[in-house]
């Protein structure tokens, strides 16, 4: 332990403690105004509760973990606090110069330089160095005075020069072996908030160790310079000097170093630099000179002012390094406590502790730091006492601490807080605190914010030790530390609200402090503060307590004062005082009587000084205003510039400035602009104060008032009777208000309670809900529950004799008056002959608020009844397209149950009869509707004229009107389907045959269209079994038409030459892909001119698709090297085994995957099953099929594909005649092929003739010239063998003989070409015929003939009998022959390729014009008709 101060400390007084029964404890308000004025008086006091009263410790232990204050007890007394900032000083200005300051001991003791500061020459003139060492506590007569002389003008003379502005006389340091180096505390480094870098000396310090450890230097051009320049590398080599213009010499720039005092560069080895500025300067420059270079750095006199000269950074607590929890804090604590007084903790005794932490706070010598837990926020870490919806599982027992007025939670929010009219929650103000204290830790001298009363806990742990001053003596006690420490208070004006400094209560005491008591508070005890209060203290060891703010109604005139302080300081405000007063003003009529008195003052004072700012505002020129809502604001942003006092009620604010206010005592402090620009926000216009303030002064005199009204009622006193609800507000107000008891509440209750009887039966009346003696379960009607109109007035006559006014009264007024406005409405409208129903609902809506028994309604309601059918049935007649006969009999079903009335009659009458006919009509339509046989359209169409009269909805005779229109309709289409002579087609006739199944109605053409279908069905099924094989897959169409799938069961062709013809098919026709499409092209046809094309054209495709395709199989046959690469046949397999080959595709097929004749003779062509399509009948079985499908004049696609099928057929027969005519066939060629090629091979005949030989194997007829021409071609190129047998013999010579024949029967076809004459077996039809070719010649007569026997199948057959039936085939060419009768009937012969013959009448001409203009028919005229 270190040498013990002269003076010992002397603890002051005890503060008053007070023991409360717990009758006093119940109340924790009422009981602190009871000892307030004895407690004020000593600003502190402690309170005991009752021994029982022991909450449970409630915190979460676990979860508490919070960082201390690190306190160094020597830094916390002002006193010492300006003694160590006077050394750090002192310690940095030799620093500066180099040296390190050493702090000299005189008689064992640090020699405290502090006192020694300042007066030096008038101590050394008086010569008063042996009192100064007395007054320091040195002994005299040991010459001690000369040895604090010597150390004075060693040490702080230079420090003292250097203030007043003189340079050093000598900046060296010289130093004692005894002296102790001093270690600056450098207090602005420790702080929570760290200064500037600019202004820490240690950071210099170490920038500096670092450049020398480093020994790194800045290079700077002329460094080369500085090097031979010794006692300037030091200075230059770490920052560069100031340079004055250079000058040349020997042909390299010098620089020059001026020193500032003599400006001039000699001397260089003399020239010291700063290491601050680079200023240079010559050592013997300087006043006084210097003898030498100093060894560390060094500063001129300059910077040694802004260095030393700058101010000091306010002073505060820094935070510990690491955190803790409650365990980890306590155990250090512990253990510090016991290793200082080396003793249990719980052994040291409170005095001790006491002197100990006083010396330790006043010594220099001594550094000790403790750590302080506080103000540690309990809504994070849960408080000390238990809360509701807490952690902490609290016992039934304890329930009651939950709701304690001594929680400290729940104290600041009592009744008879003011913080309660506060809305935000302040934490340590409103919410609790928590400290967790150590031993020496401790909390300075302060007084609560807005001097309010503070409550401290100690939960448990060691005492705390307090220390206090009334409130009457805080402006003494600051005026006093002020004095004894002015240094601190000029760096910081607010120093003392800024909980971090103490001093010594024996020197405040001694320095004209009235008094300062002291206490012990240990666990389980309070300590309560009274406003403005100053207190401190320390903690024995380890504690655990909580404190919190409270403020009661004493406290509010205190509250503005403060408010006016904080404003002189430019302290920040923790609320707005003025706030909670207008939050107060705004619920007077909730707030204590007393309360009010209090805030009535606080008004007046505030309005007033509001009206006076305004009002000096207004008179500056201010004239801009806007209302603002201030608490929605933070703190923060309204807040004056100047003052920092918080603004509610109003601010002064500028563009210029934005985010800035000043409150109205400052608004020159805002900015320089006009005052014409600035805006005065306010929260409420003066005009809005004042009924506030109103509010206030009529709570604080509520009683006053409440008293003269009751004595008013009670004694019935004045003309204006007042309101029961008047009467229950005073009853309510006496009761939460807490008047007192008095016999004028009894009567008012009195009063009261009879009123509300009266208008209870009033209100139940109004209600409907009055309950009467009468009124029986289902017996009674509701007219016996309810007052008659007699009594209805009665009772509003007693209402004026009651002794005061209730709600009901003008309502049954207004009742009585609406029942006589209703009788008398219902009157007139009973007496109407036809009333409006919506006129009588609303009466009836009328009554329903009247409560009255009305004789009016029965009647009412039969009459609403009847008008609302009546409407109806009239709305219904309105709307006939709707009147179905449902509708008809439900209103006569209606109105039979209506009260009768004339009206009602007359209308039932009405409906009941057009209900009859309509009915009538259903039946008869219906009638009409199923008769079987049909009507006639006639007669249905008579019966709907009759049915359209009747103004009603008759399902039954729309339908006969529908099924009349589509009848019609029908007929219309009917009879344009063979207008102007048309040929109807197949499709457009099934589909108006199957439209008039549906309908009901016999139409007279439907029977021959119907006919005229059937027999296009036999007449499909005679053309199918002709030409369809037995479960052919083929349709009658795909027969007849020109084949569209050619190549599609075979292998595609490869090579491009042979793909050319089928690009150009496909260019020439893309439309006509399928049998579909043909069909389809042929149904939309117009005429069979328009279908003949379109067949010409897929005959075409055919034609040059199936050559492709032999020349393709030809080729595969011919190229491939090896047969079993080669893919044949329907299986798709290499060739084996016995082949046979198509005459028509040329493909090859296995003889056993095909079915062959094995009796074909030489001479038959084998086709292959895809080739070979239909049963080929014969032209005689074809003929008569096209001379039945023209008879029945029904196009239809098939009729039109058999057509071109035989014309086709006999342009190929005229094809080989020509050919044989011209020797065609005498050029073929003798050459034989192989025996493994084809017979009918294409590099062995001319193109037409393979093309006319493949045409007459894609003929679907049989034709003689077919099996001719191949057995002629087959003899040409492949005769028989030599070997044959007689009867092959024969076959050979038969086969020359008919090619024979049939080169003859070619040039007797040239020959008789010239011949145009149509004979006939029949000598009458003969005659007939002779007469209408008059026109003709014999030539062309011959020709005629002769076409005529070419056409016929029976002429190439060598039959002479076959022109016995020539006649039959003497048909018109026309495909719509019109089949003309009569004994005459003229023909004409085509004069273009054709030659064949038409009725005169079929192609529109006359008999005239046929004899002198030639006719072509459309077949020879269509282009694009190949006839080749």
């Amino acid at each position: 332990m270190t040498q013990p101060q002269l003076n010992e400390f002397i603890p002051p007084p005890e503060c008053p403690v007070f023991e409360p029964s717990w009758e006093e404890f119940a109340d924790p308000f009422a009981y602190i105004n009871k000892i307030r004025p004895i407690a004020e008086k000593t600003g502190i006091c402690k309170i005991r509760p009752p021994p029982e009263w022991q909450p449970p410790f409630a915190c979460d232990v676990d979860r508490l973990k919070f960082t201390p204050r690190i306190q160094r007890l020597n830094e916390l007394e002002a006193q010492t606090r300006v003694k160590l900032n006077f050394l750090d000083q002192i310690a940095k200005f030799w620093e500066l110069q180099g040296c390190t300051l050493k702090i000299p001991h005189v008689e064992r003791k640090i020699l405290d330089l502090g006192i020694l500061k300042g007066g030096f020459d008038a101590v050394c003139r008086e010569r008063r160095w042996t009192k100064i060492s007395v007054k320091m506590g040195f002994a005299p007569g040991k010459a001690i005075g000369s040895h604090l002389r010597a150390h004075y003008e060693r040490i702080l003379f230079p420090y003292n020069l250097f203030q007043t502005g003189a340079n050093l006389p000598k900046a060296t340091l010289t130093n004692d072996t005894k002296d102790k180096e001093y270690t600056p505390h450098d207090l602005p480094q420790r702080q929570s908030v760290q200064p500037q870098e600019t202004c820490s000396i240690a950071r210099r310090a170490k920038r500096m160790r670092s450049e020398v450890s480093l020994g790194c230097f800045k290079v700077e051009p002329g460094e080369d310079d500085c090097e031979n320049r010794p006692n300037l590398r030091r200075r230059m080599g770490t920052y560069g000097a100031k340079r004055h213009p250079s000058k040349r010499q020997n042909g390299r720039l010098v620089d020059h170093y001026m020193c500032l005092v003599c400006g001039n560069g000699t001397a260089e080895d003399r020239l010291l630099l700063c290491d601050g500025c680079d200023d240079s300067y010559h050592i013997f420059c300087l006043i006084p000179p210097l003898h030498d270079v100093p060894k560390g750095d060094w500063r001129c006199p300059r910077c040694l002012a802004q260095e030393c000269g700058k101010p000091p950074v306010a002073f505060g607590f820094e935070q510990a390094s690491r955190s803790y929890t409650l365990q980890a804090f306590g155990d250090m604590a512990d253990s510090f406590k016991s290793d200082y007084f080396n003793m249990p903790v719980h052994m040291v005794p409170t005095e001790l502790v006491e002197k100990e932490f006083w010396r330790l706070v006043s010594t220099i010598e001594e550094d000790v730091t403790v750590e302080y837990g506080a103000d540690i926020a309990s809504k994070e870490f849960g408080s000390g006492f238990p809360v509701k919806n807490g952690h902490f599982e609290i016992t039934p027992e304890d329930e009651h601490y939950l709701s304690s007025g001594w929680n400290l939670n729940n104290m600041p929010v009592l009744d008879g807080s003011v913080l309660t009219h506060i809305t935000a929650d302040i934490c340590g103000m409103k919410l609790p605190w928590l400290y967790v204290g150590m031993c020496f830790s401790s909390f300075c001298w302060h007084i609560e914010d807005h001097w309010s009363y503070s409550i401290n806990y100690l939960h448990w742990g060691e005492p705390k030790t307090w220390y206090g001053a009334p409130g009457y003596a805080a402006e003494h006690l600051e005026s006093v530390m002020k004095k004894l420490a002015p240094e601190l208070f000029e760096s910081q004006p607010d120093l003392l609200h800024q909980l971090v400094t103490i001093m010594n209560p024996n020197t405040l005491m001694n320095n004209g402090i009235p008094v300062i008591f002291r206490t012990n508070q240990c666990a389980g005890e309070f300590v309560i503060t009274f406003p403005r209060a100053y207190h401190s203290g320390f903690n024995q060891g380890f504690n655990f307590a909580e404190a919190v703010n409270f403020c009661t109604m004493d406290w509010m005139p205190i509250g503005r004062s403060c408010v006016d302080h904080y404003r002189e300081l430019s302290r920040y405000c923790v609320f707005s005082h003025d706030e909670m007063v207008c939050n107060m003003a705004c619920k007077a009529e909730l707030i204590d009587v007393d309360l009010a008195s209090v805030v009535q003052k606080e008004m007046t004072v505030m309005v007033q000084e509001e009206k006076k700012l305004r009002d000096k505002i207004s008179k500056m020129g201010v004239l801009q205003s806007r209302q603002v809502d201030y608490e929605v604001l933070p703190d923060e942003e309204r807040q004056c510039c100047k003052c920092r006092t918080t603004c509610y009620l109003s601010g002064i604010t500028c563009v210029c400035s934005p985010g800035k206010m000043v409150c109205l005592h400052h608004p020159q402090d805002l900015c320089s602009c006009p005052h014409g620009n600035l805006t005065l926000h306010y929260k409420f216009t003066l005009d809005e104060l004042y009924p506030m303030m109103a509010a206030v002064i009529l709570r604080a005199e509520s009683y006053k008032n409440w008293l003269s009204n009751v004595e008013d009622i009670v004694e019935n006193k004045g003309n204006k009777k007042r309101g029961l609800e008047e009467l229950h507000s005073l009853v309510e107000q006496a009761e939460t208000k807490a008047f007192p008891q008095a016999s004028l509440l009894d009567q008012l209750r009195k009063i009261t309670s009879e009123a509300d009887k009266v208008a209870v039966m009033a209100q139940q009346l109004l209600n409907g809900k009055r309950q009467t003696r009468y009124r029986s379960g289902g017996g009674k009607s509701q007219s016996q529950n309810e007052l008659t109109v007699e009594e209805l007035r009665s009772f509003v006559q007693q209402l004026d004799k009651l002794p005061c006014n209730i709600r009901q009264a003008p309502l049954l007024k207004d009742l009585l008056n609406r029942v006589d406005d209703f009788q008398q409405h219902s009157e007139r409208l009973l007496s109407d002959e036809s009333p409006s129903p919506l006129e009588l609902q609303d009466l009836l809506d009328v009554s329903l608020g009247l409560d009255v028994e009305l004789p009016q309604l029965p009647l009412l309601r039969e009459r609403l009844e009847q008008a609302r059918w009546l409407e109806a049935v009239q709305q219904a007649s309105g709307r006939p397209e709707t009147l179905c006969l449902d509708t008809m009999r439900r209103l006569i079903d209606q109105g039979v149950g209506l009260a009768p009335h004339s009206s009602v009659e007359r209308a039932m009458a009405r409906l009941q009869e057009l209900l009859t006919v309509s009915e009538q009509w259903e039946e008869r339509v219906l009638a009409l509707i199923e008769a079987r046989p049909y009507h006639s359209i006639e007669t249905l169409d008579n019966a709907l004229q009759e049915v359209g009269t009747i103004p009603a909805y008759l399902p039954n005779c729309l339908q006969l009107k529908d099924v009349v229109t589509k009848a019609k309709k029908w007929l219309h289409e009917a009879e344009a389907l063979q207008l102007g002579g048309r040929i109807p087609v197949l499709d457009s006739l099934s589909e108006l045959v199957l439209r008039a199944e549906g309908l009901p109605v016999w139409l007279e053409p439907l029977s021959r269209l119907e006919a005229l279908v059937s027999d296009v069905q036999s007449w499909k099924e005679s053309a199918a079994k002709t030409f369809l094989l037995k479960n052919s897959s083929f349709s009658l169409l795909e027969v007849l038409c020109p084949r569209c799938d050619v190549g599609s069961g075979h292998q595609k062709a490869k090579s491009k030459k042979v793909k050319e013809p089928a690009q150009i098919s496909k260019k020439t026709s893309t439309k006509l892909d399928s049998v579909c499409d043909v069909e389809r092209a042929l149904s939309e046809s117009k005429d069979s001119a328009s279908a003949m094309t379109a067949l010409a054209e897929v005959r075409q495709r055919e034609m040059e698709t199936l050559l492709a395709l032999r020349a393709s199989n030809e080729s595969k046959l011919l190229s491939a090297e090896s047969c079993s690469a080669l893919s044949v046949c329907v299986c798709q397999k290499a060739p084996s085994g016995a082949m046979v080959q198509c005459e028509l595709c040329r493909e090859v097929f296995h003889s056993s995957c095909v079915t062959t004749a094995a009796d074909l003779e030489y001479g038959q062509a084998w086709l292959c099953p895809l080739c070979q399509r239909s049963r080929k009948p014969p032209l005689d079985k074809v003929l008569p099929l096209l001379a039945s499908l023209q008879r029945i004049r029904v196009r239809l696609p098939e009729g039109d594909a058999l057509r071109f099928l035989i014309e086709r057929t006999v342009q190929w027969q005229h094809r080989v005649q020509q050919a044989c005519t011209d020797g065609v066939l005498e050029k073929v060629t003798d050459k034989v092929n192989t025996v493994k090629m084809s017979l009918l091979s294409q590099s062995c005949f001319p193109l037409s003739v393979e093309e006319m030989m493949v045409e007459g194997f894609l003929l679907q007829v049989t034709l003689p010239e077919t099996e001719q021409l191949y057995r002629y071609l087959l003899y040409k190129l492949a005769p028989p063998p030599a070997h044959s047998t007689p009867s092959e013999t024969s076959t050979e010579q038969d086969q020359h003989r008919k090619t024979s024949s049939l080169k003859k029967e070619g040039v007797n076809g040239q020959s008789k070409k010239n011949k145009r004459r149509k004979e006939s077996s029949d000598s009458e039809h003969s005659k007939k015929a002779k007469k209408s070719h008059k026109k003709k010649s014999k030539k062309s007569k011959e020709r005629s003939e002769e076409s005529k026997r070419a056409s016929s199948p029976s002429h190439t057959s060598s039959d002479p009998a076959a022109s016995d039936s020539e006649e039959d085939f003497s048909l018109c060419a026309a495909p719509w022959c019109r089949e003309p009768e009569g004994d005459e009937v003229n023909w004409v012969q085509c004069d273009g390729s054709c030659n064949q013959w038409f009725h005169q009448v079929c192609v529109g001409l006359s008999a005239e014009r046929a004899e002198i203009e030639d006719y072509i028919c459309i077949s020879c005229t269509q282009p694009d008709y190949d006839r080749d």
